[in-house]
């Protein structure tokens, strides 16, 4: 009993050590990398919701190796440059690239 519980684990390890490496080699990033990326990301869209102006929910926002990359449309200057501001308030940001496009009237 004791010698299948030690192969259950370390079949576990083994498995989440394979899984771990499968995920860093598919980015060419580390596993966290990727989720201060992700957490990145997540805030950026939660910052730019909460200003409860429409055309900032609609950015689309990307994050890679702490680099937040801004798309879509906006109704104006004002508007895009709030939220590449809103984008670099975020915690363990280094650059905001800045793609978005003021609507045309």
């Amino acid at each position: 009993m004791r010698s299948l519980r030690a192969l259950t684990a370390l079949t576990l390890l083994a498995l989440t050590s394979v899984v771990l490496v499968a995920c860093a080699s598919t980015t060419g990033k580390s596993v966290g990398e990727n989720v201060d990326d992700v957490t990145i990301t997540s805030e950026v869209k939660a910052k730019l919701a909460a200003e409860k102006i429409s055309t900032l929910t609609n950015i689309s926002v990307d994050t890679d190796r702490r680099t937040v990359y801004l798309a879509g449309t906006v109704d104006d200057a004002e508007m895009r440059a709030r939220a590449e501001a809103i984008a670099r308030s975020v915690t363990h940001v280094s650059s905001v690239v800045n793609n978005l496009t003021v609507r045309t009237q």
